[in-house]
């Protein structure tokens, strides 16, 4: 098969620089994402932001990405990987700049919203894209990185924060800056990545999937046959509806927690450290490393260990963990920065970085970048959910009971998981396409198997 030129070992230079490319968007993705949560406090303080609006400004980003990754994901079947690879990067650049001059919390939500569009958009693209020229032994781990490089930008998040906080008032406008600066930087870089041969073949634009064959590998194949065309809506045909309900639920399940979490650790950290943001600062710092540490985990046995059981063992620790700190009424500052990491440990260790994994693995070239939008965006409603919901769960009924709320969102992912979750380490993405035809083989019922 042409695509096996591929899996050459001397391709290792080209590999390691796509990954790395690729994971720089990620990189600000979690940097964008997670900066928020340490301006946030600072922004409520500066323009007096209710509580209403609070929750809002938390979200508006991950709303945004809602859209972008279901339209723009779509878009990216269409009209090619590379194209939209260089695209969407000009988002994070435009609109974290504007959102650091934003006068007023309008213009915040409205910039914040189109830097998610942005945002959203690189999750199809880049894990599609580098999915797509992975070779086969190594494609977890290579797609993996990309999820391990999203913990890393969310903690270099807490350090930049950290370091721009003695900046006072104008704080949090240089911590948006940084990211729009990174951006510029990865553009640049990103121009010399060619286009995805199997999205060429798949739109039966053979020669040119030849062409960038051959300049990648320096071998010219006789020919590049790629799956046979589908549209958006098989993803909800018989052959492919189990793959379907069991990504959209899992990586719903994995941000209904995560999210929830993550946006308000300073927040809910401060109430611990009688007012000191300082201090709840370097506590929601320390709860993003070992998240960094649990993808570090993820990442090393995706390719050893496999799928599934990372899946399993992952959503069976958050659950305990979860568990735990919510039947715990009132924890010291300690207990609570050591279970909340323990938390994001499990949490990336296994549907975190597996959210990049399964999408690109599980659906055909024609709509794999599409599968992706469309499962991110039905995460970030899960998002959302904890987001917007969880400040208010607080104030009604305590942190211990609203953290119920997550356990029970981890527990179903668990269930869900040992239900439908397949195996897939060691197979060719054309072998995967091919088993979703087949009832039997990886996508048998695997729950017997457990």
């Amino acid at each position: 098969m042409a695509f096996q030129l591929l899996d050459q070992d001397r391709l290792r230079g080209f590999h390691n620089r796509l990954t790395l490319l690729s994971a720089a968007g990620m990189f600000l993705d979690g940097f964008d994402l997670t900066v928020i949560a340490v301006a946030l406090p600072l922004l409520v303080k500066q323009w007096q932001i209710s509580a209403g609006l609070t929750g809002l400004v938390g979200a508006s980003a991950v709303i945004g990405m809602l859209v972008g990754s279901l339209l723009l994901g779509h878009l990216t079947d269409r009209i090619g990987r590379r194209a939209m690879y260089l695209v969407d990067l000009l988002f994070f650049v435009v609109f974290a700049a504007l959102t650091a001059l934003s006068q007023n919390v309008w213009e915040l939500l409205l910039f914040r919203f189109l830097l998610g569009v942005g945002i959203g958009a690189d999750y199809p693209i880049s894990s599609t894209l580098l999915a797509e020229f992975s070779p086969t032994r190594r494609r977890g781990r290579m797609v993996t990185a990309l999820g391990a490089m999203w913990f890393v930008g969310a903690a270099a998040a807490y350090v930049v924060g950290l370091l721009m906080l003695p900046l006072g008032a104008v704080a949090w406008r240089w911590m948006m800056m940084v990211g729009a600066g990174l951006a510029l930087i990865a553009i640049l870089f990103r121009a010399s990545i060619p286009e995805s041969p199997r999205w060429l073949a798949s739109r039966g634009r053979e020669a040119e999937a030849q062409d960038v064959l051959q300049k990648v590998t320096g071998e010219r194949p006789r020919n590049v046959s790629g799956v046979a065309p589908r549209r958006w809506a098989d993803l909800f045909s018989p052959n492919l509806i189990r793959r379907t309900i069991f990504v959209a639920t899992f990586w719903f399940c994995y941000d209904v927690a995560f999210y929830g979490i993550s946006i308000y650790t300073p927040t809910v950290l401060k109430t611990f450290t009688s007012g000191s943001q300082v201090l709840a600062d370097v506590g929601a710092a320390a709860i993003s490393i070992l998240g960094v540490l649990g993808a570090a985990i993820g990442l090393g046995l995706v390719d050893r260990w496999g799928r599934r059981p990372l899946m399993l063992w992952a959503f069976g620790g958050l659950t305990l963990v979860l568990a735990i700190l919510a039947s715990v009424p009132t924890p010291a500052l300690g207990l609570l920065v050591a279970l909340f990491g323990l938390a994001e440990l499990f949490a990336n260790m296994g549907p975190g970085v597996l959210d990049f994994v399964y999408p690109t693995e599980l659906f055909p070239a024609g709509v794999r970048a599409g599968a992706t939008g469309l499962f991110t965006a039905v995460s970030r409603v899960g998002a959302i959910l904890g987001i917007v919901v969880f400040p208010g769960l607080v104030k009604a009924w305590g942190l211990g009971n609203a953290l119920w709320l997550f356990a029970a969102a981890s527990l179903l992912g668990l269930v869900v998981s040992a239900i439908l979750a397949p195996e897939t380490r060691g197979r060719s993405l054309e072998e995967i396409s091919e088993g979703s035809g087949r009832s039997a083989g990886m996508d048998e019922p695997v729950v017997a198997r457990l």
